[in-house]
């Protein structure tokens, strides 16, 4: 049997690489099925081999692979290949070419994520050839930017594994600093049923936008005690707890009482505060104050509440090995909490797996036109992780 071409695929760098991600459209709402292909290719071409956790339509999966001893608890190196949608920006560039500019890759996922996953795959041929001690097990998920659903079906299948690993790294650009912690997050809808007419008898019906006014005055006045009263941790940009409303949609023309309305929330809640919590007091005061008025006018009215996402918190100790440990792999001693969440959460509180977060580029890049990720914020990236492969060699 032949060998495979092990020359060429050992040449390839991270840029390499990264470019080829980012020519994937692998937009949210897309199949990720094609860049999981070229990746299987990849590997195989390194003689690792990949197994992959499909969701319920088999259009998308997640990617496993290990290498390294089966019966050793490893480190995983996680990182989602779904992107945001680039309709209604205004791109310099294609989105989906990486273009490089004065030491600049752009292209859609450069900073969020697929910098980190080429700098993961860019290691691969260094893995393999270093007779490793300490697997690495590579998890690439699919639809994070919707609300970390994916990842939970690979990490359903880790819990599972005999020999479970010691700790996660989550790639999220971070700028190569240790990030331990993020907060809880809870996304509602909630659609309100009222009772239309026309407006000169408004008082005979039942305004849902009135009724959705005046919930999401509740749930900013939520937003307000939990700034003024609420606890505090000082490693976040914003310390306490928040509320947000983001959408409110309702009514058709001014004489027609409106009988429905739909806003969206959300809750970001830091360690202290329990999400679920703080959803049902919202939950609660349409029971209790809000539903009772509304259907002494017609009995049909309510408040309908569905969730959207739900992305669990991180709150790694100081103190754990993975945050030692990955601060001498990044060479730097300093450590911080992000607003914005990640699957790491999920690590934690479905596998228990000790968690941090760290990757090159900027999350302020993100989702936006013109995304990048500097040349210099892959070599970092790169030199992490070589340095991870070095502190794993047998």
């Amino acid at each position: 049997m032949n060998a495979p071409p092990l020359r060429k695929r050992a040449a390839m760098t991270a840029e390499d690489i990264l470019a080829k991600l980012i020519a994937f459209d692998t937009v949210s709402h897309r199949t990720n099925l094609p860049l999981l292909d070229w990746v299987e290719d990849y590997l195989g071409e390194h003689g690792v081999t990949a197994s992959r956790v499909y969701d319920d339509t088999g259009e998308k999966a997640n990617l496993i692979a290990t290498i390294g001893p089966a019966d050793v608890p490893g480190i995983i190196l996680s990182g989602h290949v779904d992107v945001v949608p680039v309709a209604g920006q205004s791109w310099s560039t294609d989105p989906f070419t990486a273009t490089v500019i004065d030491g600049r890759v752009y292209g859609r996922g450069s900073s969020d994520m697929k910098g980190f996953c080429a700098c993961v795959l860019a290691a691969v041929p260094e893995m393999v050839a270093a007779d490793l001690a300490t697997p690495l097990h590579i998890v690439l998920s699919y639809d994070e930017e919707i609300g970390c659903i994916g990842v939970r079906g690979a990490i359903a299948q880790i819990a599972d594994w005999p020999v479970r690993p010691r700790a996660c790294i989550v790639g999220e650009p971070t700028g190569m600093q240790v990030v331990l912690g993020h907060k809880t997050k809870r996304s509602i809808r909630v659609t309100v049923r009222g009772k239309t007419g026309h407006s000169s008898l408004a008082p005979d019906f039942v305004n849902a936008v009135e009724y959705a006014a005046r919930l999401t005055v509740f749930i900013s006045d939520m937003g307000r005690e939990l700034a003024a009263t609420g606890a505090v941790d000082p490693l976040y940009d914003v310390g306490h707890t928040t509320a947000h409303v983001g959408m409110l949609h309702g009514g058709t023309q001014l004489n027609i009482v409106p009988d429905e309305a739909v806003f969206d929330f959300e809750f970001r809640a830091i360690r202290e505060d329990d999400a679920d919590a703080l959803v049902g007091r919202v939950v609660a005061h349409a029971r209790d104050v809000l539903e009772p008025a509304m259907r002494a006018v017609d009995p049909a009215a309510g408040i309908d509440f569905d969730t959207l996402s739900e992305v669990d918190g991180l709150d790694t100790p100081p103190e754990a090995d993975i945050v030692s440990f990955a601060k001498s792999l990044a060479r730097r001693n300093d450590h911080a909490k992000v607003a914005f969440g990640t699957e790491g959460g999920l690590f934690r509180t479905m596998a228990d797996i000790p968690t941090v977060v760290i990757g090159p580029g900027d999350i302020g890049r993100a989702h936006k036109a013109d995304e990048y990720i500097t040349l210099d914020e892959i070599a970092a990236g790169s030199a992490f992780i070589d340095r991870l492969v070095a502190r794993c060699r047998a």
